[in-house]
C-alpha cells in the first residue's frame, strides 16, 4: 500500500527543489528490486507514462548525460544521439551512472547530482500536466510541474520515445 503522508528525510534531490524554491509532492512507496517505474505506478495509483524515469546515459566520447523519459516508453538512443549531435549514446553501467549522479540506481534524480551533466527531456514529457519523478532515494517520488525541467534544470527537450 502506498504511504503518500511518510515524510522522508532530505535528500540532495529535495534540498535543490527547495534552494530553487520549487513546490513538490512527496510519494513514498515500497521499493521493490528491478520493479521500475511499473511498480511505483502501480503502488502510488499513478499512469506509468506520468512516472518520469530518470536514465544516465554517456556519449561516444564517454561523456555522461541525463535523460528523463516516460516510464512505459524506452529510449531510441540512435535518435537521442542524432539529436544531441553525438555518433552514439549508451546506458552507463550502474557502478558508472551511480559515480556520476552520487545516487544509488533506482533511487537517481536529475535534481542535486554529484556532478553537472547535461540533461535532456523526452519533449512529449513537457504536455503533461504533472510528472512524478525520483527524490533521490530508492521508493520515493516526487510531484512537480513538468516545465521544472526545462524552465529550472534546464533540460532540453528531444523527440527520443519508443
Amino acid at each position: 500500500m502506498a504511504r503518500k503522508d511518510k515524510h522522508v528525510s532530505e535528500t540532495p534531490a529535495t534540498a535543490w527543489l527547495r534552494g530553487h524554491g520549487i513546490v513538490f509532492t512527496e510519494h513514498v512507496y515500497e521499493y521493490v528490486e528491478h520493479g521500475g517505474t511499473e511498480e511505483s505506478s502501480r503502488q502510488l495509483g499513478v499512469s506509468e507514462h506520468e512516472v518520469i524515469k530518470t536514465l544516465v546515459m554517456q556519449d561516444d566520447k564517454r561523456e555522461p548525460l541525463i535523460v528523463l523519459m516516460h516510464g512505459d516508453r524506452q529510449v531510441s538512443t540512435k535518435n537521442l544521439a542524432r539529436a544531441i549531435g553525438a555518433k552514439s549514446v549508451e546506458p552507463c553501467t550502474p557502478e558508472v551512472a551511480q559515480r556520476h549522479s552520487g545516487y544509488q540506481v533506482g533511487g537517481t534524480s536529475p535534481f542535486g547530482a554529484r556532478k553537472s551533466m547535461p540533461v535532456y527531456v523526452e519533449e512529449s514529457v513537457l504536455a503533461l500536466p504533472r510528472i512524478c519523478i525520483n527524490g533521490g532515494r530508492r521508493g520515493y517520488l516526487v510531484g512537480i510541474p513538468p516545465n521544472v525541467l526545462t524552465s529550472v534544470l534546464g533540460a532540453k527537450p528531444v523527440a527520443c520515445a519508443i
